[in-house]
């Protein structure tokens, strides 16, 4: 079960390296937007780097990035820092960190590019925040393993896998609030971006 963290601190810095630091990352983020003003506030939310589809700010290209290191509340950061610590670590041992940093940049930029298309044809103002974009290439990148390379992965790490894809998808569309374009493109993202990857690198195998 490749799901399953058997690491100490010490021994989760040293595998991990990039994932570590995106979860201090985005912890730092949220303890600067909560001494700025709070981090359900719209307008620090927005100061701080907030995607965001309004004409006045359509120039800011570097909100597709910044937005993916910002949470809105304390549950948002809780539920996407557990993904990122239980979830994430085996695909940068498979990856190796560069490669890892690329899918998950590169599929949470996708997800909100795909995010803000959707908003603005239905006419709707959003302001976007969180690593879920960036997440969900992750669970992208499983999924085309779990599809294409059955032999990399457990059937117990398998239906782990599906059964989180289908919890997601329903939380994504039953709650309200929830950016699930961003969710959707972000896993989509994903899945095609590991299918490039490893056509021009092969990966390791899975460190359990």
């Amino acid at each position: 079960m490749i799901f399953i963290r058997y690491e100490n601190w010490k021994s989760y810095l040293k595998f991990f390296p990039l994932t570590s630091i995106l979860l201090i990352a985005n912890v730092v983020m949220f303890i600067v937007l909560s001494v700025n003003g709070g981090s359900t506030n719209s307008m620090t939310l927005l100061k701080f780097g907030a995607l965001v589809n309004h004409e006045l700010f359509a120039a800011d290209w570097w909100r597709y990035i910044t937005s993916m290191f910002l949470h809105a509340g304390f549950s948002h950061l809780l539920f996407n820092s557990f993904a990122l610590i239980v979830f994430a670590p085996p695909m940068e041992r498979l990856l190796g960190s560069v490669r890892y940093g690329v899918l998950y940049l590169g599929g949470g930029i996708l997800g909100n590019i795909l995010a803000v298309a959707w908003y603005n044809s239905v006419g709707a103002t959003t302001i976007s925040v969180g690593a879920s974009g960036a997440i969900y290439a992750i669970y992208g990148a499983f999924l085309y393993v779990a599809l294409f390379q059955r032999t990399m992965m457990d059937e117990t790490s398998r239906k782990t896998l599906y059964t989180l894809l289908v919890f997601g998808i329903i939380f994504s569309f039953a709650m309200t609030g929830i950016n699930w374009m961003a969710h959707l493109g972000g896993l989509l993202g994903g899945f095609f971006i590991y299918g490039l990857l490893i056509r021009l690198w092969k990966p390791r195998s899975f460190k359990q």
